[in-house]
């Protein structure tokens, strides 16, 4: 049953005492994973020791899942091998270039052309998710973007990385990105082992831009005791996903949660795997304790989470940011030791002492509000009113109130319409025709100075803007 479960390789002959041992860790093992609640069941979760490698907790691990912008651990990855290598530095200068600009949000909105570091380009990427940072660091590092992908899926294959293939360095929705929890988990470890210089970027709280401060997605920061960091990703396909790291004490765990459907799901339920993951002590089995490398991946399509996320039902449009309460925040609660059943992922969190100011990013080689300003593109202008029927209404003579067709303003036939209230206004000088043979010839002249009273009406022509019912005139239909 062990081994049917988390997919290890058959083992060799051991020792009755070998075999007892086995046994008792795999019972214990399997125990907080068969007191999941069955609504849990549906989607990937793991929890490992960073030293050891050990397995502690694990349900759906090696099951294909589409990892969204946790991708970009491997592209932080491959950029800190770049590093190493000499291939530049984290003050070379790298270029935003139009397919970094074309992508789609999250992203810092630069214009074409703009100039970053490698390293404020990292804490963008890995703070705001910035997708457009992940293709200037990749078009930085390797000259192009096929050539980056080349680099991340090689890097993967010599990690173990055997369930997982890159198609993007963002982890925008691509049916060929594809991982598992059990290959995140290896990569966020080799990340700690191999690159221990790097590992603050993963724990920056928040990024400050001139007067904007930008903060992490990753809701574990600052709030669960002993968090240091990772990365979340999100699309539709994938739900909320959460590479989580945690230290307390000695102990270093990293969990693994895919395809919550809200972002404070992922939360909660990160706070819950890692508490247990706490509680376990592999002192007398950690001989025969499973290692994430040991677990076998799966094949098949990832599931599509698309439905559940992003469906018709989701009150609220889904997005990276998004903080809907939980509708499972007692998640792996159940069989928890000492804490009882009635833990939640919402009571493990507290509002805790900031780690660390904002760190401050910037454009070009050093801050300068100047470059900030022009690394942005102008606003789009705003779209002026039409004028098509205020030219038309100036043409209308008199009151415009009774003669305006409202049925058909942006019929071709519309401007020809302008003599119709003419029409009807033509009558307006006959009873002045009539009146004139009454009075005296010497009378007529001081009579129709008040008449023409209805000839003024002509005067506002030259103001048709303040005409009062040209709003009730539709707009002409969208090009």
């Amino acid at each position: 049953m062990f081994e049917s479960v988390f997919h290890l390789p058959s083992p060799r002959p051991r020792s009755r005492f070998a075999r007892l041992a086995a046994g008792l860790v795999a019972a214990i093992l399997l125990a907080p994973v068969l007191l999941l609640p069955a609504t849990a069941h549906a989607t990937p979760a793991l929890v490992i020791e960073v030293e050891s490698g050990k397995v502690l907790l694990a349900e759906e691990a090696t099951k294909p899942w589409y990892p969204a912008s946790i991708t970009k651990l491997m592209t932080a990855y491959v950029t800190f091998k770049a590093l190493r290598a000499g291939r530049l530095t984290p003050e070379t200068l790298i270029t935003v270039s139009a397919n970094a600009a074309a992508q789609k949000p999250s992203k810092m909105g630069f214009k074409v052309g703009t100039q970053v570091t490698v390293d404020n380009a990292l804490k963008m990427m890995l703070v705001k998710s910035a997708n457009d940072m992940a293709v200037v660091l990749a078009e930085g590092v390797s000259g192009s973007l096929p050539a980056f992908v080349a680099e991340m899926n090689a890097t993967a294959a010599q990690l173990g990385m055997t369930g997982s293939h890159f198609a993007n360095p963002n982890g925008l929705p691509d049916p060929d990105n594809i991982s598992t929890a059990r290959d995140l988990a290896v990569l966020a470890r080799h990340i700690f082992l191999d690159f221990p210089e790097q590992t603050d970027l993963f724990r920056i709280p928040a990024i400050r831009i001139g007067p904007a401060v930008i903060r992490s997605y990753n809701k574990l920061i600052d709030r669960y005791p002993g968090a240091d960091g990772m990365k979340t990703g999100f699309v539709c396909a994938s739900g909320f996903n959460l590479v989580a790291s945690a230290k307390r004490g000695d102990r270093h765990l990293i969990a693994v949660v895919l395809g919550t459907s809200s972002g404070r799901e992922r939360t909660e339920q990160a706070a819950l795997l890692l508490e247990r993951g706490f509680q376990h002590s592999w002192h007398i089995f950690g001989a025969v304790a499973p290692t994430v490398e040991g677990l076998r991946n799966e094949g098949g399509a990832p599931t599509d989470m698309r439905l559940q996320v992003c469906g018709g039902k989701r009150k609220n449009t889904a997005s990276e940011d998004d903080d809907t309460p939980s509708t499972a925040s007692g998640y792996v609660a159940a069989g928890m030791g000492g804490l009882g059943e009635n833990v939640t992922g919402a009571s493990l969190l507290q509002k805790l002492p900031p780690s660390m100011p904002p760190v401050e990013v910037w454009v070009g080689p050093v801050p300068s509000a100047e470059a900030l300003a022009a690394a942005y593109p102008p606003p789009p202008e705003k779209k002026k009113p039409v004028v098509k029927d205020k030219a038309a209404a100036g043409k209308k003579k008199g009151q415009t109130t009774a003669v305006i067709d409202t049925s058909a303003p942006t019929d071709e036939a519309a401007p020809g319409a302008a003599p119709k209230p003419a029409a009807k206004t033509t009558p307006a000088p006959k009873p002045a025709a009539k009146p004139a043979p009454k009075p005296a010839p010497a009378q007529a002249s001081a009579v129709p100075a008040p008449k023409p009273a209805p000839k003024p009406a002509a005067k506002p022509l030259p103001k048709p803007a303040a005409a009062p019912t040209y709003p009730l005139v539709p707009p002409p239909p969208p090009q």
